[in-house]
């Protein structure tokens, strides 16, 4: 990233400096949007809040903050408590921060000045968290806080909420269609975070490569993970709850969590599953590697891995800006290499009828957000695709099919006449227990198709060159022109 003249975020060493002229840019492009909108009045402003610190249960052990994605977006504030107002008309910005007691210096720190927020965080002006009511009724114009769902989770976006608000005239569903438009392509400040996430976390994946070892436990790979990414990255927060599963774990889909606390021990013979990712300054990587944990891919393993990255690289190659036939057929298009594949290993046949009828892997996922009003693909294998829509330049997104052998839906298609027939029930029972593999890319469309934004060993040579110590270069994977 080019040297910026203004404030920068930076951890130092090695890191990556962020300007702060990113986010006003961002404030930018929104209010640009927003003009542009004839429900806006003219007057309104922008009111988002930021995140705020929480303590575990019912103690004074606070959680590790960090801050609320929108706010982000358009401040780059790591503090919580915060709030932002952002003028549409005239593009003007005002962070509110807390009013600190003095007891604060003694348990958290020096307390900083509205002006060093000011410089900090190169906005017009900043006041106290307790004047943003003062401060609007001064201007005495409508607000825009915004609530909407979030068409990844299905969570609801929480508003604005401030003492006093009720005074206001307030339009709550204007602003999150709009900022969601904006953050959904990245300018090219942002693009150059994400290939550094990337980069890091990347680099990290293949620390893990090298150093898994039969008897280990799938938790230590998870510390190695991320210590390289905030050792060497900076990257004190990971974008996601990190998966490290081996064996059959490896077939559960969000492994990792409390009641899967990557606790395994990692046994010979084992796929290993790891979809992992750092995240700096609040910008996420997602990153899926799967390897055998004893370096040496058998028959079967290299057959289902190539099948998952013949399909990875041929959604890739179909990649480009204006595609008529919408991201769910690229998903089909997973599933059809995948089935292909099974065909030819012995384990089932028809992939025609099967691709419709089956729930053995997901298909091709991405996480760019659908506008709301376009639903999901509810039919197998595209349910858990993030996005319905077409692919334009500036979108980020992530390609992560897989095949996994989860027993408990194969016992329901095998105990479906309508399903079962598709079956060789000999071949398929060897794999009962092998788990599953993903490969998961993060990738940004450009004008004449994909840019990867991950390096990792892919094909299997390259893996196990990795695996035993080997400085072999490989050649990441690019898109046909």
């Amino acid at each position: 990233m080019a040297a910026s003249a203004g404030p920068n975020f930076w951890l130092g060493n090695e890191t990556l400096k962020v300007p702060l002229a990113l986010f006003a840019l961002n404030r930018r492009r929104l209010c640009e949007r927003l003009r542009k909108n004839t429900a806006v009045q003219a007057g309104s402003v922008v009111v988002l809040q930021g995140g705020e610190e929480t303590q575990r249960y019912c103690t004074d052990t606070g959680l590790l903050f960090r801050q609320e994605s929108f706010f982000h977006w358009a401040f780059g504030v790591t503090e919580p408590g915060c709030y932002g107002i952002i003028d549409v008309d005239s593009g003007k910005s005002t962070l509110f921060v807390p009013r600190l007691p003095a007891s604060h210096a003694t348990w958290m720190g020096k307390i900083h000045s509205k002006e060093h927020f000011k410089e900090k965080y190169s906005v017009d002006d900043v006041q106290y968290s307790d004047e943003v009511s003062m401060t609007c009724l001064c201007s005495n114009v409508p607000l825009s806080p915004q609530r909407g769902v979030n068409t990844d989770s299905g969570s609801v976006c929480r508003e604005a909420s401030f003492e006093g608000i009720s005074k206001f005239n307030v339009n709550n569903t204007i602003l999150h269609p709009e900022i969601v438009e904006c953050r959904v392509f990245k300018t090219d400040m942002e693009l150059e975070v994400l290939r550094y996430t990337n980069r890091i976390s990347s680099e990290a994946h293949r620390e893990v490569m090298k150093a898994v070892k039969v008897g280990m436990k799938e938790y230590e790979m998870e510390s190695l993970f991320e210590h390289y990414c905030y050792s060497r990255g900076g990257m004190r927060h990971s974008s996601y709850t990190c998966i490290c599963g081996s064996g059959e774990n490896s077939a559960v889909l969000h492994y990792g969590h409390a009641g899967a606390p990557n606790d395994r021990t990692i046994q010979d013979g084992d796929m290993c599953l790891f979809d992992m990712g750092g995240e700096y300054y609040c910008f996420a990587s997602d990153i899926t590697c799967s390897f055998p944990a004893n370096g040496k891919f058998t028959p079967d393993q290299k057959a289902v891995y190539e099948a998952v990255l013949r399909s990875c690289r041929a959604v890739m190659s179909a990649m480009k800006p204006g595609e008529g036939r919408g991201w769910g057929q690229e998903g089909r298009r997973a599933d059809r290499e995948h089935l292909e594949d099974c065909m030819a290993g012995g384990i089932q046949e028809s992939p025609d009828e099967t691709v419709a009828s089956l729930q053995l892997w997901v298909g091709s996922s991405s996480r760019v957000l659908s506008p709301q009003g376009v639903e999901r693909i509810d039919e197998p294998g595209l349910r858990s695709l993030r996005t319905a829509r077409h692919l334009a330049p500036g979108m980020v997104l992530t390609v992560e099919p897989g095949i996994y052998f989860i027993d408990h839906l194969l016992d329901e298609a095998l105990a479906d006449p309508a399903r079962a027939c598709f079956f060789n029930r000999e071949v398929l029972q060897r794999f009962r227990g092998f788990g599953g593999v993903r490969i998961e890319e993060d990738v940004a469309v450009t004008d004449t198709g994909m840019e990867l934004l991950t390096c990792v060993p892919r094909t299997v040579e390259e893996i196990e060159a990795c695996m035993s110590g080997s400085d072999k270069a490989f050649t990441p994977f690019s898109s046909p022109k």
